[in-house]
Formats: structure tokens, C-alpha cells, sequence
């Protein structure tokens, strides 16, 4: 035995640690020396007076619409993702056009009142030393996820009577027959029997198809931002083609979106050669061709959860070929179409009718219907939507499908006005596999989507910076590499 051994024998043996270690709330040193010596944290804002101004608005326009009605809107919970692990929350929409609020398991209540209603908001405490969820609570312990919002923040950051979730069973308790919206805890309908309620998600719906002054703004910011992240997406075109592929661009327009909002408004879709023609292709696991169209439709949501959604469709060498561009000069073409009947007074279908004729008509020249343009427009027919079987647009807001609570003769059977903000999206998707197709043009996806707001007497195009022409979408990339060298 050497010397080193012979004092390693010598050492008594470590003791073992003990297999069943104490929860750390269960000790009262501990929690009392957890409690001591901090100072309050810094927190950000809950929300800028501008949010909370047109949020008080919108709880006026809602009180409005539903006199005497006893009203429960609820933010709704982090869904799991698998385990003990959530994914990321975020509030639902009717919650936040009322309040502005993004407090998990957050309610706002109305109780009616001659003119009007009396809201309150009920929202989580936040755990603060001297409790144990302080320390203990992985999902609302301030050591886990940092500075939270309590009461008291959200009621001077909006001018809403606020207070702790924990006063929200003794409030529904007192109320009787209430209308309720939102993310709805089933336990909280049962416990309290609250209605569930259509007319109110209807309401809801109805009330968002027009935007404010605020939200307009919001809107405008989210296109901003988009329109950059398309930039940067072009700029690493070279990075996938050389292997990064669909992922690369996926990863580098939701780190835009990250950097400028929440993060994107939907999930981010880049679809590559024969992939552009899948219309939600949001596994971006394929590789980028140069030689083949890059679909690519995205948009960013802005920190007040208001979303752009943008499609492009660009070559990925720069150039389109002949066949490219032949399909390209269609989409095009349905989508000015559908562009010009665009203004206050105008059947909301009307641009969906004019699209789809110029898309029939154009099928037709190629030779791929099989029937006359006129049976293949009429409600019997509809044979060119082999190509297009989505709709070509829809209402833009703090949803990427906006209002879609909102009853078929306030949407879809009604006329546009002024403060709508809505998308027109015409595409055409020839699949790799459809033998229907003629051979040039199968694995090519285009679409052209832009973001717009009617005005007094038509449109403003949100996401002009964007050409929509192939000669405009060629010189922006040849801009775009001469910026990158």
C-alpha cells in the first residue's frame, strides 16, 4: 500500500446523504431566512396608458351591446406540453380586447348597472417572500419566473378595479345567470354554474371587426416588423440553400418576431419547391433548392398580441423561370383583382368572387378544366378549387383569423367599412403528385397575401413595402443581396 492509500484508509468513510431530503418549505429555518433581506424587484409596466385607454373603450362598446347582462371573460391557462412542463401562455383574445391583461388564470367580471356595467378584474397574486410559493412554485414563484404583476400593478396600470384571484369564487358566487366567455376553467362553470355563452363570444366577434385608432397603430407596427423579417429571411437564402434549409429560415424569422414581439402570430410557414404547395407547411424540416420557388408566410406578434400575416413567394436563385413566373403573373393578377373591390359599401365576398373568376379563366387558357369557366364558377361546379381550396382571405387582428366568432351575416354575408383590417390571399397549389397538373408546373406553390385597412374611400396596403409583382420581387432580392455584400 503507497502512502496515498494508506491516508485514504485512515479517512473515516463519508457520511451518506439522506435519501428522503426535507421539502424546503417544511423547514422553518429556511423559510424564515427566505423571507428576509430582499428588496422589491424591478418590474416592467403591466401596460401603457394608450392600452389601457382603448381597452376601457372596448369594455364600453361591449357594455353597450349587452345591456343588464351579467358578463365573465377569463384569460384562461398555459396549456402542458408534456409533464410538469407548460407551454408558453397566452391569453385569449376576448380577454385581452377588454382588458389589455396577460395574467395567467386572470377574470374580468361585469356586473350591470343602470348605463353600463361595474368591471372587475381578478388576477393570480404574485408569491413575494414570506411565502413559500416564493420558492417552492415553478410556475408562479417570482425565484422561478421573476417579477410578476399583482393586483395592485395591473389596477394602477389600467384603471380597473383589481383584486386577487383568490376573491373570485365569493364574487361569481353572488351572481346569477352569467354570460361567460373566454378560456373557461370547467371547474368554475360547474362550481358556479356559469352559462357558457354564444351570444357573448358572438358579441365579442361582431364588436373586433372594426379597429380603433390604437389598433390600427398596433397593426402598422406588426407589418413593419413582418416586412423586416422578410428581409432578413432573403438574406440567409444562401445559408439554407448551402444546408440550413426550411429550418434556418423558420429559425431566423421567429428570432425577428422574438426580438420584436411575442413572437410569430401563427406557426411560421416556409415551404420550399414541391413543400410551397401544401398550404400549412409548418414542419419546415426540408431542404431549400435553388432552382425552386420559396413560399414563405409569416408575421409577427406584437407585445399588445396584435399579428401581421404576410405571404411572398419568391425564387430562390433570384430569377424566376418562364413556367414560375406564367403562375406567378396569375396569382398576381387575381390578387389586383381582388384588391380592386376593396372599399366602404362593398360586398365582403366581393374580392373573393373577383379573384376566383380571374383563377378560373386562367386554368381555363392552360387547358385544365375540364368544363366551361361558367360550370366551373357556378355553385355546382367549382373545379378550379382543385387548386385553391382555401379561402382567399379573412379579417387580421389580435387573431390571425380575426373574429371568427362573429355570426355568417356580420362577416362573411356583410359589406366592408371603413376601420376593417383584413387579408387578401389568392394562390394557386399545384401538388408534385397531381396528375391533373401538367408537368412544368407540378411541385410550384405561389401565393400572394398582403394586410389591409379600408379607409374612407378604399385601402391602404399595409404591407406595400412588399412588391407583388415577379420584376418588383426580383429587384427586392437583387436589393436585398446588394445591402448583405
Amino acid at each position: 500500500m503507497n502512502t496515498s492509500e494508506q491516508k485514504t484508509a485512515s479517512m473515516p468513510a463519508p457520511k451518506k446523504a439522506d435519501p428522503k431530503l426535507p421539502r424546503l418549505a417544511e423547514v422553518p429555518a429556511f423559510t424564515e431566512w427566505m423571507a428576509q433581506g430582499w428588496a422589491d424587484p424591478e418590474r416592467t409596466p403591466a401596460a401603457s396608458m394608450d392600452a389601457a385607454a382603448a381597452a376601457a373603450a372596448h369594455r364600453n362598446k361591449l357594455s353597450a351591446a349587452l345591456p343588464g347582462s351579467t358578463i365573465v371573460v377569463a384569460a384562461g391557462w398555459a396549456p402542458v406540453r408534456s409533464n410538469d412542463c407548460f407551454y408558453d401562455f397566452r391569453p385569449h383574445s376576448d380577454f385581452l380586447w377588454l382588458t389589455n391583461c396577460n395574467a395567467e388564470g386572470a377574470v374580468l367580471v361585469g356586473t350591470p348597472r343602470p348605463g353600463g356595467h361595474d368591471y372587475r378584474l381578478f388576477v393570480p397574486a404574485p408569491a413575494l417572500p414570506g411565502d413559500p410559493a416564493f420558492f417552492t412554485s415553478a410556475a408562479h414563484g417570482e425565484l422561478w419566473v421573476g417579477a410578476a404583476h399583482g393586483p395592485t400593478h395591473w389596477e394602477q396600470a389600467l384603471g380597473l378595479p383589481t383584486s386577487p384571484l383568490g376573491a373570485l369564487d365569493e364574487a361569481l358566487s353572488k351572481l346569477s345567470g352569467a354570460e361567460a366567455a373566454g378560456n373557461l376553467d370547467s371547474s368554475m362553470v360547474a362550481t358556479h354554474g356559469l352559462n357558457p355563452s354564444a351570444t357573448l363570444r358572438r358579441t365579442l366577434g361582431e364588436l373586433r371587426l372594426l379597429k380603433d385608432a390604437w389598433e390600427i397603430n398596433e397593426l402598422r407596427n406588426s407589418v413593419i416588423h413582418t416586412v423586416e423579417g422578410f428581409s432578413q429571411v432573403i438574406n440567409q437564402i444562401p445559408t439554407a440553400i448551402a444546408g440550413g434549409g426550411e429550418r434556418w429560415l423558420q429559425g431566423t424569422f421567429d428570432r425577428v418576431a422574438r426580438t420584436h414581439g411575442h413572437g410569430p402570430g401563427y406557426a411560421t410557414i416556409i415551404g420550399s419547391g414541391h413543400h410551397a404547395p401544401t398550404l400549412h407547411w409548418v414542419r419546415c424540416d426540408g431542404p431549400v433548392h435553388e432552382s425552386e420557388l420559396l413560399l414563405l408566410d409569416m408575421g409577427v406578434e406584437e407585445s399588445s398580441f396584435y399579428t401581421a400575416d404576410v405571404t411572398r413567394t419568391f425564387p430562390a436563385n433570384g430569377r424566376f423561370t418562364t413556367a414560375q413566373r406564367e403562375v406567378h403573373d396569375l396569382v398576381e393578377k387575381a390578387h389586383r383583382a381582388g384588391l380592386a373591390e376593396l372599399a366602404p359599401g362593398k360586398d365582403f365576398t366581393a374580392f373573393h368572387t373577383s379573384i376566383m373568376e380571374v383563377i378560373a379563366n386562367g386554368l381555363s387558357d392552360w387547358g385544365m378544366l375540364p368544363v366551361s369557366v361558367d360550370e366551373a364558377l357556378s355553385p355546382a361546379g367549382q373545379h378550379h378549387r382543385r387548386w385553391l381550396v382555401c379561402g382567399v382571405g379573412h379579417h387580421l387582428g389580435l387573431d390571425v383569423h380575426d373574429c371568427s366568432s362573429a355570426s355568417y351575416e356580420e362577416y362573411q354575408g356583410a359589406v366592408l367599412q371603413e376601420n376593417m383590417v383584413l387579408t387578401v390571399e389568392p394562390g394557386l397549389y399545384f401538388h408534385k403528385h397531381d396528375q391533373m397538373v401538367p408537368p412544368e408546373l407540378r411541385g410550384m406553390g405561389v401565393r400572394l397575401e398582403d394586410d389591409l385597412l379600408i379607409t374612407a374611400d378604399g385601402y391602404e396596403n399595409l404591407s406595400d413595402p412588399l412588391p407583388i409583382d415577379a420584376a418588383g420581387i426580383e429587384a427586392w432580392m437583387a436589393a436585398q443581396a446588394g445591402a448583405r455584400a
